[in-house]
């Protein structure tokens, strides 16, 4: 199992960004992927979820702000993020199973 983030970036405050998540070692849609955040000196939170069927799972500070969307086809996993603000700088990781990727790092100044 292998996940390849991309689409972090250095952002202002309100900002938006585009992660991507490409996927690949097993049968995409199985289970449920997530998006996965750590901010220095903290513990890895999820951020949203995508299950097989298409359920969606949000973290509260996620709603409303954050879209988790898949392309079976291609193996991709995204997250469109809007109206960023300095709370969301982590390094974001692509998750399944107990499997994550090596990250893509957002931050967000004010």
């Amino acid at each position: 199992v292998q996940f390849v983030e991309s689409g972090g970036g250095l952002v202002e405050n309100g900002g938006s960004l585009r992660l991507s998540c490409i996927a690949s070692g097993f049968l995409f849609g199985i289970g449920t992927l997530s998006w996965d955040r750590q901010a220095p000196g903290k513990n890895r939170e999820t951020v949203a979820s995508w299950g097989g069927s298409g359920n969606t799972y949000y973290a509260d500070f996620a709603k409303g702000r954050f879209t988790i969307s898949a392309d079976n086809e291609k193996n991709m996993l995204y997250l469109q993020m809007n109206n960023l603000n300095p709370d969301d700088t982590a390094m974001y990781y692509c998750h399944w199973r107990g499997t994550w990727g090596r990250g893509t790092q957002v931050t967000v100044v004010s």
